[in-house]
């Protein structure tokens, strides 16, 4: 269960009892060990939790913590007692001779790392501290790891597995160019991937033919443990290495053959075919109570609380109910997972209460709106209304329009972003938002639980901040549909409602299916000077700062959706690219 009430007290106990164990060490290897290797195989076989794995690695960490100056001690006395040249020599000789018969206490050596550019590591703090929990050596370089850092970390640690972490999609190249490198280095170690954009067919196809040693995609942190065994384990690994090569050419197969039965469009037939609205007699845009932007420099927490989204708080945490119980608060009811997410939910609730009193979190953000036009598949944006369509824009959103070509029985027009805002030869002036906010504070929170060797609150506290961010943006979506846009006024909806997108418009954001290019953000920040203004920035593979942070642009249109993209051919790859003044290869990465 992972308490911790009296763990010091026991720990203490049994370092007195010194005919059992007669150094502190004996403690760690015996009773401690034997401990977290039930919990690992209980977690492997499904009879316990994450949360209660979590947890029992804080109490593992607790009782280490105590037992840590008594070895400092030890270490210290041992060697105030070599005082002469004999007593020295015969300590060297005990340390050759313990070294011949050393045996390694951990199962092997990992490292991991979120990538370059990236911030997101709650996936990959969860992996590592299941992988503590069955006793492997796990080496975590952080967030936004350079190549070079993590082969270095490798080499120097002789690690047996490097475990690489990404949550946006310029990580995916990151973690290419990691295996291109780790194979022209002769780097033969087994490569994981993980992370929410990565997947085993785009590791199969991507990044396996780049690297000649094991390279397999892990979904979750259960999953990571039986890998990193079976590849540590000599009996097995060549068998299971081969089973994912197999595996792998199989999807690999499966791919291209789907690429070769796809059909596509031309740019200017998707162009036709695209959603034509009928601006002149049907809906017309409403203007913004204001044109510019609204800074919120500390917004209020508590009005963010009751529109969390709770189901990716419970997935975080592999809390996942079985029909009819899936999400929140159905959960609750699970007969398997039911009891374990109550108590998770309240310790959530527990400390999001204390950290809003105590003001250890902080909302900002900002929101912005300019009079639009589109222009095929770009959208300009004007400083004034009286400068639409008569001067230059003050930015452009550029857009990508689908091109595959659907089934013959479906009607649905090929999009584009541009689709929903009022075309320049309509004569029409329409509108554009975007917000960006985030939850800070959470960095320095995790490092007052990091100096506790709380690994439980740190990932809490983490998935908290995202969660506030995210509610942060439905809120405050809300309010820019009956206050600052004020296009749904009227607007009455509940928050089941919001989690289906019952309302008008829509809040896409680059690097997302509906406009899958990252660069866009650049714009953004831009032109509404988003980092001056709020404190949000971006990496050089634009992930945000803080990681608990979203952004977006604001559609009103009542006909505006969200869809996929997809794959583009090289025509619109090669106007894409002339639009926005890039190289084709820049705009293919």
């Amino acid at each position: 269960q992972g308490i911790e009430k009296y763990v010091t007290a026991d720990t203490e106990e049994a370092r007195l009892n010194q005919q059992k164990y007669p150094r502190p060490l004996n403690i760690i290897e015996g009773p401690l060990m034997n401990g977290m290797k039930i919990v690992g195989d209980l977690f492997g076989a499904g009879k316990m939790f994450l949360p209660q794995v979590i947890k029992s690695a804080r109490v593992m960490k607790k009782a280490v913590g105590h037992l840590i100056p008594y070895m400092e001690k030890e270490r210290e006395e041992r060697r105030a007692a070599r005082g002469s040249i004999e007593e020295e020599a015969r300590h060297i000789t005990e340390i050759l001779c313990s070294l011949l018969n050393f045996q390694d206490p951990y199962h092997g050596t990992i490292v991991l790392a979120t990538v370059k550019g990236d911030v997101h590591d709650i996936g990959k703090n969860i992996v590592g501290v299941v992988l503590g929990c069955n006793n492997f050596r796990v080496i975590d370089l952080g967030v936004m790891t350079p190549c070079d850092k993590i082969l270095r970390a490798a080499v120097e640690n002789k690690a047996d597995i490097i475990g690489l972490s990404g949550l946006i999609t310029p990580s995916l190249d990151e973690m290419i160019f990691v295996a291109k490198e780790m194979e022209r280095l002769a780097i033969k170690i087994p490569l994981l991937i993980g992370g929410a954009t990565t997947s085993k067919t785009h590791t199969a196809v991507k990044i396996a033919p780049r690297y000649s040693a094991p390279v397999i995609h892990v979904l979750d942190a259960s999953k990571s443990v039986v890998v990193c065994s079976q590849l540590l384990d000599e009996s097995v690994k060549d068998d299971f290495f081969e089973e994912i090569l197999e595996e792998y050419e199989e999807i690999r197969q499966e791919h291209y053959e789907s690429l070769k039965e796809r059909r596509y469009l031309s740019l200017q037939q998707a162009r036709r075919k695209g959603f034509h609205n009928d601006w002149l007699s049907g809906h017309k845009p409403v203007k913004p109570k204001f044109i510019g932007t609204k800074v919120f420099e500390d917004y209020d927490l508590k009005r963010l609380v009751e529109y969390i989204d709770w189901k990716p708080f419970f997935d975080v945490w592999q809390l996942r109910g079985k029909y009819p119980n899936r999400g929140f608060p159905k959960v609750f009811n699970d007969k398997t997972v039911g009891e374990e997410a109550k108590r998770v939910y309240n310790d959530a609730q527990n400390l999001l209460k204390t950290l809003i009193n105590q003001k250890k979190l902080q909302a900002r953000g900002m929101v912005g709106f300019w009079p639009a036009q589109s222009v095929q598949d770009d959208i300009h944006l004007y400083a004034v209304e009286e400068a639409v369509g008569s001067s230059e824009p003050i930015a452009i959103f550029y857009g990508l329009r689908q091109q595959a070509e659907k089934d013959s029985a479906c009607t649905d027009p090929y999009y584009c972003l541009s689709d929903f805002i009022a075309p320049l030869d309509s004569g029409i002036c329409d509108y554009l938002g975007l917000f960006a906010v985030a939850c800070f504070g959470v960095d320095e929170l995790c490092n007052e639980f990091r100096k506790q060797d709380d690994e439980y609150n740190i990932i809490m506290a983490k998935a908290l901040g995202d969660r506030l961010a995210e509610a942060f943006a439905e809120e405050l979506h809300e309010r820019v549909r009956r206050e600052f846009w004020a296009y749904c006024s009227t607007e009455q909806l509940d928050l089941s409602d919001l989690r289906r997108i019952k309302y008008e418009g829509i809040r896409p954001a680059p690097g997302y299916p509906s406009q899958p290019d990252h660069t866009e953000k650049l714009t953004m920040w831009k032109l509404a000077n988003i980092e001056e203004t709020t404190g949000i920035g971006l990496t050089e593979s634009l992930a945000m700062i803080p990681a608990s942070a979203v952004s977006g642009l604001y559609f009103s249109s009542p006909k505006s959706k969200y869809f996929s993209v997809g794959k583009i051919c090289k025509d619109q790859v090669e106007d894409y690219a002339r639009r926005k003044n890039l190289s084709v290869a820049e705009v293919e990465k």
